[in-house]
């Protein structure tokens, strides 16, 4: 059989793997044994869940407390909760919702409905959380812990300044109408202060022009892209932009690994994807590479075991992955590659498929994230989420706290809207974040470099492989 043939047949089988895979998503490996069927069943009981998908209404889909979003972690406490917040019993809610997180400790949306349960009609600082809660559920659920734990251990220490802090969440659909429908809807609640969201590229920088106009500031958690850098000085970032983690990832090609050619795979219809691959191959060609081919995931025609050999005969000595949330096509990249090239990628690449479907074929992938857990075990943080969540959590909730810690501490310098902001640009602001300080440039990027993971053997996940710190980077 020839080498294309080879490659062809080993696309078909990872592609039937892949259609026949069940997997957790965005929690995966983090909260070990608390998978999806884990983290309570859905009660037969609906009348207090409100379904926001296809929702036109910004009012529906945010909540206090008065509804449940996440449908998926309903239960009979949990929603007797909800109705207590919602009839005004604040007592009953409080008791419900605590016997709800005994059932299921690592709901973030029955921990943040608690802590505002306890505070009632008593006066607040406030700020929002939007995230994908329809869309990418496992996703949202690792945003909201992080906001969780950071108003958890805030309120628990007192509040700011001795203010209780409450949280509204917010369920946008990673669609970019619906996130400026609920940015203008946050805007004009005078009382929110501050806003953590959204998730992806193409729908932070579609709410960032209303929260700009609004005057609200917004920090994402998880979008990358270097255009939000330049979207005004109310918008914000606690993961490093693409700049940095481009940056990175053509440094250790050219330095790292002695390596000079590449080949770009990317998808066109990200803004993301589009963003970080600029950013590598501006990065290769002026420190002295070469990019010998990009081949768009997005094109009609894209054949892996084609473009890969393409690749090769072109000279291509690495290859570069910037897939968007489906790693369909990546994947095959990876299966039809059989290790011959080494394989650096971006964030959405730190995901279980890659190690469960990757396997061997993905060991010593090189990619660039935020934040690892492995980089900094003296941290603090890691040590309290496992505490609270029960398990280990991702890179999305560590930038989601620290996102929830820089609001907490530009509210604590002045509770206002200007205050805020003016206290996120002060060059001598500081708030101690999951691993490092929280600080920002004057574009209102994370002053933080990213961090280099690499896919090794290893019992730390279910799949025999996990993702572990880079340790010449």
């Amino acid at each position: 059989m020839s080498q294309s043939q080879n490659n062809e047949t080993k696309v078909l089988v990872l592609s039937l793997l892949i259609t026949g895979a069940v997997l957790g998503g965005g929690a995966w490996w983090f909260l070990q044994g608390q998978g999806e069927s884990g983290e309570g069943g859905t009660s037969t009981t609906t009348t207090t869940v409100t379904p926001t998908q296809g929702n036109t209404d910004a009012t529906q889909r945010l909540s206090s407390g008065d509804r449940i979003l996440l449908s998926d972690l309903s239960s009979p406490a949990k929603q007797a909760g909800v109705s207590a917040i919602a009839a005004g019993n604040y007592t009953e809610a409080v008791t419900q919702l605590e016997q709800a997180l005994q059932q299921n400790r690592n709901d973030p949306e029955a921990l943040i409905y608690l802590n505002n349960a306890r505070i009632g009609n008593n006066p607040a600082h406030t700020i929002a959380v939007s995230a994908p809660i329809n869309t990418s559920a496992n996703v949202a659920k690792e945003i909201l812990r992080g906001v969780a734990q950071a108003q958890n251990e805030v309120n628990a220490a007192g509040g700011i300044n001795n203010m209780p802090l409450k949280v509204v969440i917010a369920s946008d659909d990673d669609d970019p109408q619906v996130a400026q429908q609920i940015a203008a809807q946050l805007g004009q609640n005078g009382d929110v202060l501050g806003v953590v969201g959204h998730f992806s590229s193409s729908t932070s920088l579609a709410a960032a022009e209303v929260y700009q106009e609004q005057g609200l500031t917004m920090i994402s958690p998880t979008s990358t892209a270097v255009e939000l850098s330049s979207k005004g000085n109310y918008i914000y970032r606690t993961v490093p932009s693409d700049r940095f983690a481009g940056s990175a990832l053509a440094a250790y090609q050219l330095e790292g690994l002695n390596l000079q050619k590449a080949a770009v795979f990317f998808n066109s219809g990200s803004d993301y994807s589009k963003s970080l691959k600029n950013v590598f191959t501006t990065d290769i060609f002026s420190k002295g590479g070469e990019v010998v081919a990009e081949y768009d995931f997005n094109a009609a025609n894209f054949n892996a075991s084609q473009v890969v050999e393409e690749a090769i005969n072109q000279g291509a000595e690495a290859l570069m992955l910037v897939p968007s949330a489906n790693l369909d096509l990546a994947l095959q990249v990876i299966q039809v590659n059989e290790g011959r090239l080494p394989i650096l990628a971006g964030d959405n690449a730190y995901n279980p498929q890659i190690l469960e479907l990757g396997g061997r074929n993905a060991v010593g992938m090189v990619v660039a994230i935020p934040w690892h857990i492995l980089a900094n075990p003296g941290a603090a943080f890691p040590q309290a989420a496992s505490q609270l969540w029960g398990g280990e959590v991702s890179w999305r909730t560590a930038m989601a706290y620290d996102a929830a810690v820089a609001l907490i501490g530009a509210i604590a310098v002045d509770p206002s809207r200007t205050g805020v902001q003016e206290a996120l640009t002060a060059s001598d602001f500081q708030a101690q974040g999951a691993a490092n300080n929280i600080s920002f440039l004057p574009s209102g990027d994370r002053n933080q470099a990213a961090q280099l993971v690499e896919v090794q053997p290893g019992n730390r996940t279910q799949f025999n492989y996990e993702f572990v710190p880079v340790n010449n980077q």
